[in-house]
């Protein structure tokens, strides 16, 4: 049963990883879109797709949270005593994201708008790089049951590459999304826009990922061993087939099938690591026995999972499926051509 429900876990943890990242991506790209004039039309296409969904995808970063915490109390505890202090700042950086988002697009002042714009923009950067830093710390075996909070846990070589290759990921889940998302809205000049940026992302998850795998030979030696061996290799390939699938679909313009193989490459990769950690929790300190919780526990956990998946599942598959075809939110282009000069509000006038 502790197999089960950790299969669980970490298919949520995939879930999060394409959904959520998908929507730090578009943070990413809101960052860098330059100045108020020439970032309008991406930041307005950024707001629009987003709008929909993006509170939904926090769904199953608390089934990953309730699946820790109860499933693998053990586990739960380590971790976040060890690493509080990018998960700390990681929380800190969702609650942020989340309030910018939601609060830059109805106020009247223009330096409002900025602030809040530029808290959800830097936030979006940061929270996945803490979260992957804290990913590659435990994947390195740089914490154990007992680990005290230190800089040591988690600033190292892996944590900081992974958090790299985080940001990395995000911002190509974005950049292809969001080209998906120009089409549809039949913005041309924005198709070029964020398909040269997918370009941009895709060499920049390539090159990281790589840097990862150096990293990971000398100081996460179980996880890499799981990597060249057995199943873990198999989603290793995938992965890599995926990769290249995503990369040859962009280039050829097909936005739309890119998003199902830039969302594979995710979830493989997070699969593989997953399966390649076995049989550990946290290599090589703790094992998946020595942190199961009691059984009785799990089955209940495992009930929990199938209610879930019978109807929370398919009730956030139909939203996505819903704003992917346009049905939540029409936009036209003339909406997104909008860049006239902003009203003054009167409160701003001296």
């Amino acid at each position: 049963m502790a197999g089960l429900i950790a299969f669980v876990l970490l298919l949520a943890v995939a879930a999060y990883a394409c959904a959520g990242g998908t929507d730090y991506g578009a943070g990413f790209w809101d960052l860098t879109a330059g100045g108020a004039e020439r970032g309008r039309r991406p930041r307005w296409l950024i707001d629009h797709a987003m709008a929909p969904v993006w509170e939904v995808n926090n769904v199953w970063l608390i089934f990953v949270l309730i699946l820790m915490w109860t499933g693998f109390p053990v586990l739960f505890q380590t971790v976040f005593t060890a690493l509080w202090l990018p998960l700390a700042l990681a929380t800190l950086g969702m609650v942020l994201r989340g309030a910018g988002f939601a609060l830059r697009k109805p106020s009247r002042r223009l330096a409002r708008r900025r602030l809040y714009g530029a808290v959800f923009a830097i936030a979006s950067l940061l929270t996945p790089f803490f979260l992957g830093a804290a990913v590659g710390a435990i994947a390195s075996g740089r914490i154990a049951p007992g680990t005290q909070a230190s800089a040591d846990a988690w600033a190292g070589a892996a944590p900081l590459t992974f958090g790299l290759l985080t940001v990395a990921t995000t911002a190509l889940l974005g950049a292809v999304f969001l080209t998906a998302d120009a089409v549809r809205f039949d913005a041309p000049d924005l198709v070029g826009y964020f398909r040269l940026r997918s370009l941009a992302a895709l060499l920049a998850v390539a090159l990281t990922a790589a840097g990862v795998l150096l990293v990971a030979r000398g100081e996460a030696p179980h996880v890499w061993h799981g990597l060249t061996h057995g199943a873990g290799l198999a989603l290793a390939v995938v992965c890599g087939v995926l990769f290249a699938a995503t990369a040859l679909l962009v280039l050829r313009g097909r936005a739309h099938w890119a998003r199902f193989t830039c969302a594979g490459t995710v979830g493989a990769a997070v699969l593989a690591w997953g399966l390649a950690q076995r049989p550990y929790l946290i290599p090589t300190s703790l094992t998946l026995e020595q942190a199961a919780g009691d059984p009785q526990t799990l089955v209940w956990l495992a009930v929990v999972s199938l209610v879930a998946l019978l109807l929370v599942a398919p009730a956030v598959f139909l939203l996505y499926w819903l704003d992917t075809h346009g049905e939540l939110e029409p936009l036209t282009d003339s909406d997104l051509r909008h860049t006239g000069p902003t009203p003054p509000d009167p409160a701003d006038t001296p």
